[in-house]
């Protein structure tokens, strides 16, 4: 691999990760200074940034992957369930934890994720509890404790409304992790994501059609701000760590998307000036050190740790 290659990965996971992150600081100063609806931002994000992720795999990709995904009844099903209770769940709880709160404590509950995948494995005997999974679920615990209550133990720092969502979201994500890996063993993550996220958009519409808001009373920096939240913090962000894997090895791509959760923790305290005391800034370490030994522990399966070109990663935010 060249080093202008591997340039080109760094720079694609980064910006992706960072994309992400800012993304939920965005739907933020939305749903708090604009009063935007909840319902049709999560409803116009994901049916736009599907369409999107799926033009690309037509013209740039395996374009005959976008309809085969619906010839088999099974994988049909699969895919229903994925975007209602996977893609349509996850997105839906962690933007109504950022309206409730803010996107930094969204994202890093959100991302508690992991922890609670492996607990979930112990219990049902499927992995064995290991040193490295009781640091990691330590360290998910005490930084969601600091996170949460700065540090006191009489009351909570974050509206509870933000925390509820946002451990929904983590648990919503899990299940979202889990349940697609039969599909991304088939297919691309691009078709699955995609489709996911047009059905996921396509139910949400029946509560609140995407046609259904005011458009001429929106000024021009909230179209920019939605365009943002859904060209840039979704649709570019992960077309981009997808093609990272094309000159990166999984494991530094899962280190570098860690960005994310910083991202939206410095968007969220320096831009939209949100409190952050010394104890929720300890809280965000233990938790982006929980992911940092998590990425770490990722055994590549390619020889040498060498880039996957058929991996089939998925994030969402």
């Amino acid at each position: 691999m060249d080093r202008q290659t591997r340039r080109t990965g760094l720079f694609l996971v980064i910006t992706g990760a960072i994309f992400w992150g800012i993304g939920g600081t965005v739907a933020q100063k939305l749903f708090q200074q604009y009063a935007m609806d909840v319902n049709w931002l999560v409803t116009t994000r994901l049916l736009i940034a599907g369409f999107l992720l799926l033009t690309v795999q037509f013209f740039l990709k395996d374009r005959s992957q976008v309809f085969d995904v619906w010839k088999t009844r099974r994988t049909a099903v699969q895919l229903m369930i994925f975007g209602l209770l996977g893609m349509l769940a996850v997105q839906y709880t962690y933007m109504a934890s950022i309206k409730h709160g803010n996107a930094a404590v969204a994202t890093l509950l959100q991302y508690l994720a992991p922890t609670m995948i492996i607990i979930y494995l112990v219990l049902r005997k499927q992995t064995i509890l290991t040193r490295r999974d009781l640091l990691t679920v330590l360290l998910a615990l005490v930084g969601c404790f600091f996170l949460l209550t700065n540090g006191s133990i009489s009351e909570l720092s974050v509206p509870t409304l933000a925390i509820v969502w946002g451990v929904l979201s983590g648990l919503t994500l899990a299940f979202y992790t889990l349940y697609a890996v039969p599909l991304l063993k088939q297919y691309d993550s691009l078709v699955i994501v995609g489709w996911a996220m047009i059905i996921g958009g396509f139910a949400l519409s029946f509560i609140h059609p995407p046609w259904q808001i005011n458009f001429t009373s929106m000024t021009l920096e909230i179209y920019l701000y939605l365009i943002f939240v859904i060209i840039f913090g979704t649709m570019i962000a992960f077309w981009f760590y997808i093609e990272s894997l094309q000159s990166l090895s999984p494991k530094e791509s899962s280190l570098l998307g860690s960005l994310e959760p910083l991202a939206a923790v410095l968007t969220t305290v320096i831009w939209l000036k949100e409190p952050f005391g010394f104890f929720q800034w300890m809280g965000t370490s233990c938790i982006i050190g929980m992911m940092l030994l998590l990425a770490l522990n990722k055994k590549s399966s390619s020889p040498n740790n060498e880039p996957l070109k058929n991996k089939k990663p998925l994030r969402v935010s």
